[in-house]
């Protein structure tokens, strides 16, 4: 089984991405309409949560495999759920996804306005990727 991911925070990052998954996957740009990303208090990695009328910028990986799923999923945590949606591909297109979505019962973690994604490549990529220097070792949860 593989599927699309669309990422719209750190997993932006190819770097990241593959570290998580344990392998590289093929992306694009790609846009979630009605959703928003918010910042998380406290943390550098935003969380989406649905929003009429708004629209999450981000990247989409193409066939990701199920071990590369299940570590995604460890990773996220209990914070997210992993969920379906459908995606616009720059050109336009729409494409099924898997996209983790922040947990309602936690929406009080989350700040108003925008997650500041250019403020993450310039400062917060290196406190996150110091801060889960073992992502590379993670196992699927069971």
């Amino acid at each position: 089984m593989t599927a699309h991911v669309f990422t719209y925070g750190s997993l932006m990052w190819a770097d990241i991405m593959a570290r998580v998954c344990g392998s590289e996957f093929a992306s694009e740009p790609a846009s979630l309409p009605d959703h928003t990303r918010r910042p998380v208090h406290g943390q550098d990695y935003p969380g989406l949560q649905q929003f009429p009328g708004g629209l999450v910028p981000g990247r989409l990986y193409r066939d990701v495999d199920a071990a590369a799923l299940a570590r995604l999923d460890a990773f996220e945590g209990v914070e997210y759920e992993r969920i379906g949606v459908i995606v616009t591909l720059t050109d336009g297109s729409k494409l099924p996804a898997q996209a983790y979505h922040f947990r309602t019962t936690l929406a009080d973690r989350l700040l108003p306005g925008d997650w500041d994604v250019e403020a993450f490549g310039s400062e917060g990529r290196a406190r996150f990727v110091a801060r889960y220097v073992g992502f590379d070792l993670i196992e699927p949860l069971r």
